[in-house]
């Protein structure tokens, strides 16, 4: 047998969680709590390897613990006389709390799901002492306090483990995947075997960065080192990053259009965009450690002056749809400078922060959203957790009253943690069955514990030499994602919760066989009842992300602009972040869902808040009419079909983009009748911009449509 073989890092984390135990332990026990356990648990609960997540995790749990605990107090005096309707307000307190957790999705989430579970880890055990509950819940509050200051301080004096590397890491690679993904564009789809795979991955993989990139940042303010200085600019760029995304692929898609429009990229396209992509790329931080190398105003201007060469330049023979091709892959591609040099500044700025210099933003840089406005949010699935927990809650504190058993509060209170901690699951059944396995393992370890070793303890240091070799083995594990889930399970169910038999006075075989018989069925139910009530398949999770987008583009705009146009184009990468794993679990195919579909999406709703602040440049009323339809496209969209099948069956919306483009392309009604020579210029950036939003909307609705043909001589004297 091989023994398991640890590296150091993990054996740091575990003896320091293991002191942070220990030291709650016996902080708990000299303040004479009742239930010194549970401070010693709450050691382990808040640990993590990284100082920032522990600071923030015990910021969330103390608060969610206090909201618990008013929460019992309101309802077990109240209500403990009549048990039926004491187990429906705690189910309903813990439904409300899973309820605004799910609609968090940031680790904050944590503090209204411990909200809920903390009323029925506080309330259940204290009915049969409902007088005694004022006492019960405060030394609750302050075990938990004891092992959550236990725990940070240990994590954040001794060998503290920053935040920084980790996080800078997946910046610096979030930048390299956008800048692999502008190296690969000017360079055919089909040239290596590989080619268009490589890209889908690097889109793919850029969209879970941001995503993930998004969440830790809100760890970034408990960290330990200077890295708490930078949460502006790292808010920031996280959202510019999200902001370049439609630009990005808006590029890639418009070389991709004159490929087939020509048959190849032009040679001056090909040369003009592969140098502007190759500098930008270059720009970002090509691997950890290398210094940025920002654009010059010079060289940005240079850039710029490159992008519109582009429009500017076509050859005689080049027809109107080439032209417009060429207009809006310059308009883009001017905004994905813009772009990528504001990322590569605010990377600047936390490389400062990092150093402790100053990192402020620029007073006049638009400020990033909250997490709350761009995260996906679930309101119908959240609501189906909530409703699951309840009953699963409902259903095991029938039992128990019906029962009368002994056992049956642990039962109660199992289902509640269970169906709480998994539900932002697809299918959270799994897991728990996962995790009941678990438990089982861990019961002759409990035994051991409970039954033999226990009564020999005789002070502090004697129980710290018998928990020291379970405890610090699984404390390891407790290191490392892939076994964390088991190993959490081993450590808090199977030995800290047996050893909590003795704050109890029920530490004998008949207190440890109900306890036991109370977690396993409390599991069992919560799995049970999760997958009878809640659970879902990823691919019909994936149909509901993606109709999520479709309902977000039928409405109509009533606010176009910059900012919106961000905020949008921040929840579709979110989007994409969460149905790339689903698309996966579910074989790599969804019907009417690919994480390639979502960027078109993405880039049409970037386009329909351009074309909404310009479209008092088209004349006849064309520009609310394209909106309206396009609104009405999506809201009857068929949930089976991609966006690209399902506007096939809306002929006149792609006649009314045809017409908006001549009226727009030089020559044409609305680009003669421009302002005066003053505003020729800003009329002029208008037009361009209203154009490459309608080429946009014309690509990614119907990307195989022909341009029509010019009417001949003898059609217009019919005409």
């Amino acid at each position: 047998m091989t023994l398991p073989r640890f590296s150091a890092a993990e054996m740091v984390f575990s003896a320091k969680c293991f002191a942070a135990a220990m030291l709650a332990m016996a902080v708990a026990s000299f303040a004479g709590l009742p239930r010194p356990f549970w401070a010693l648990m709450t050691a382990y609960i808040v640990a993590n390897p990284l100082a920032g997540a522990v600071r923030s995790k015990a910021v969330f749990r103390l608060a969610g613990t206090l909201l618990g605990c008013a929460a019992a107090l309101l309802l077990v005096p109240a209500l403990v006389d009549v048990p039926e309707l004491l187990t429906l307000a705690l189910a309903l307190w813990v439904a409300l709390c899973l309820f605004v957790s799910l609609l968090d999705r940031t680790p904050r989430s944590y503090l209204f799901m411990l909200a809920g579970y903390s009323a029925a880890l506080i309330g259940f055990p204290a009915v049969g002492a409902p007088l005694g509950i004022f006492g019960t819940a405060s030394a609750r509050v302050e075990e938990i306090a004891i092992g959550i200051v236990c725990g940070t301080l240990v994590h954040s004096l001794v060998l503290p483990v920053s935040l920084g590397p980790t996080l800078v890491g997946l910046m610096d690679r979030t930048l390299s995947d956008a800048g692999a993904w502008l190296r690969g564009m000017v360079q055919p789809a089909a040239a290596t075997a590989d080619g268009a795979a490589g890209r889908q991955a690097a889109r793919r993989k850029l969209a879970g960065d941001i995503s993930q990139l998004r969440v830790m940042a809100t760890h970034v303010p408990f960290d330990t080192s200077h890295l708490q200085w930078t949460a502006s600019a790292i808010r920031a760029l996280q959202h510019e990053v999200a902001a370049l995304t439609p630009f990005a692929s808006a590029v890639d898609d418009r070389l991709q259009a004159l490929r087939d429009a020509e048959g190849r990229l032009p040679a001056d396209v090909e040369q003009a965009v592969g140098r502007v992509l190759a500098r930008l790329a270059d720009s970002g931080r090509a691997a950890p450690g290398a210094p940025a190398a920002p654009l010059a105003d010079a060289d940005l201007a240079g850039l710029r002056a490159a992008a519109r060469a582009v429009a500017d330049a076509p050859p005689p023979q080049a027809d109107a749809w080439t032209r417009a091709l060429r207009i809006g892959l310059a308009v883009r591609l001017e905004e994905l400078i813009d772009a990528w040099h504001a990322c590569v500044q605010l990377r600047q700025r936390i490389d400062a922060g990092l150093a402790g210099r100053p990192a402020e933003l620029p007073a006049d840089g638009p400020a990033a959203p909250a997490a709350r406005d761009v995260l996906h949010r679930d309101v119908g699935m959240a609501a189906w957790s909530a409703l699951a927990a309840a009953l699963a809650i409902c259903l095991c504190s029938a039992f128990w009253i019906l029962t009368g058993w002994p056992g049956g509060a642990a039962m109660a209170m199992m289902a509640a943690i269970f169906c709480s901690f998994f539900a932002g699951m697809d299918d959270p059944a799994p897991s728990i069955y996962s995790f009941l396995k678990a438990l089982l393992m861990s019961l002759p370890l409990g035994a051991l514990y409970v039954l033999v070793l226990m009564p020999l303890v005789v002070d502090l240091p004697t129980l710290a030499l018998v928990c020291a070799p379970a405890f610090l083995v699984l404390g390891c594990y407790l290191a490392r994602p892939a076994t964390f889930m088991k190993a959490m399970a081993l450590l808090l169910s199977g030995v800290i919760g047996t050893l909590s038999l003795y704050d109890t006075g029920q530490a004998d075989f008949a207190g440890f066989a109900n306890a036991m018989v109370g977690q396993v069925l409390g599991v069992a139910a919560a799995a049970v009842v999760t997958a009878l009530v809640r659970s879902v398949s990823a691919d019909w999770g994936a149909r509901r992300i993606q109709r999520t987008t479709w309902r977000e583009l039928g409405r109509p705009l009533r606010q176009a602009d910059a900012a919106q146009a961000r905020l949008h184009a921040a929840r579709v990468l979110d989007r994409i972040g969460l149905l790339a794993p689903r698309i996966a679990q579910a074989g790599g195919t969804v019907d009417g869902v690919n994480a390639d579909d979502a960027l078109v999406d993405l880039r049409i709703g970037t386009d329909l808040h351009a074309l909404h602040r310009d479209s008092a440049l088209l004349p006849g009323g064309l520009g609310p009419d394209i909106l309206a339809r396009v609104a009405r496209l999506f809201r009857e969209h068929p949930a089976q079909l991609t966006t690209g099948q399902a506007a096939q069956a809306q002929p006149a919306l792609a006649e009314r983009i045809d017409e908006a483009l001549r009226a727009l392309l030089p020559g044409g009604a609305a680009a003669d009748a421009g302002p005066g020579p003053a505003a020729d210029a800003d009329a002029d950036a208008d037009r361009r911009r209203t154009l490459a939003a309608l080429v946009g909307l014309r690509r990614n609705l119907y990307p195989a449509r022909p341009w029509p043909a010019a009417p001949t001589a003898t059609q217009e004297a019919l005409a």
